[in-house]
């Protein structure tokens, strides 16, 4: 779904929170040409600020941002709001921030630098999400970000994810990744031997769908 179709005006206003200016500047320009309307600030306080006086449908927000923190924004939107659809955007693949951005309903978790193609399809998201509040009724617990077809990813596939970006990230130095992610060394080689197990298992069973 493109951002114009069959997308009132008013689901198409969002905040974009990031302290680099060059970087603002290019996320700002490149969500105005999918036709979302944006505000750009450079804080979670002037965030804060403009959610009190001005009307917003979805926030995208940096982690990493001076004095308060990107995460502490969105448990203070989520407070305000639990409805508001956040999209997180980081340079640092965190499990913690993973695990406490579901456990926050956010939208997505784009990780630096995110293709505009996959900015677009979070916007996209959050739309949707925007456009089945008030009809339906929202689950008791938080919901896991989606995959583009919709269904939601678990905490394992994001943790999965995580690590695999990282590890790519830093050329596959085990070390150096254990620390981006803040785990240790053992954790990591631990989780790394549970996804190739799991990866064996799923060929195996589809080998034996095959046969059947």
């Amino acid at each position: 779904m493109r951002p114009d179709e069959e997308i009132p005006g008013t689901l198409k206003r969002v905040l974009l929170v990031e302290d680099e200016p060059r970087l603002r500047e290019m996320l700002s320009r490149a969500a105005r040409d999918m036709e979302f309307a944006v505000s750009a600030v450079g804080s979670a306080e002037a965030a804060l600020e403009h959610v009190q006086s001005s009307a917003v449908d979805i926030v995208v927000t940096d982690l990493h941002l001076p004095a308060m923190q990107g995460m502490e924004l969105c448990a203070r939107l989520h407070e305000r709001d639990p409805e508001l659809p956040i999209i997180i955007l980081t340079g640092y693949g965190s499990l913690d921030a993973a695990q406490s951005a579901i456990r926050l309903d956010v939208v997505d978790f784009l990780t630096k630098p995110c293709a505009l193609r996959d900015l677009e399809e979070a916007l996209n998201r959050a739309v949707r999400r925007r456009l089945t509040i008030g009809k339906r009724r929202r689950p008791s617990v938080a919901q896991a970000p989606t995959e583009p077809d919709g269904q939601p990813r678990t905490l394992d596939e994001v943790e999965r994810e995580q690590i695999y970006a990282a590890l790519e990230r830093h050329d596959g130095n085990r070390a150096k990744t254990a620390a981006a992610l803040g785990i240790s060394v053992r954790t990591l080689y631990y989780r790394l031997n549970e996804y190739e197990e799991q990866d064996r298992r799923a060929e195996e069973r589809a080998s034996g769908e095959e046969v059947s």
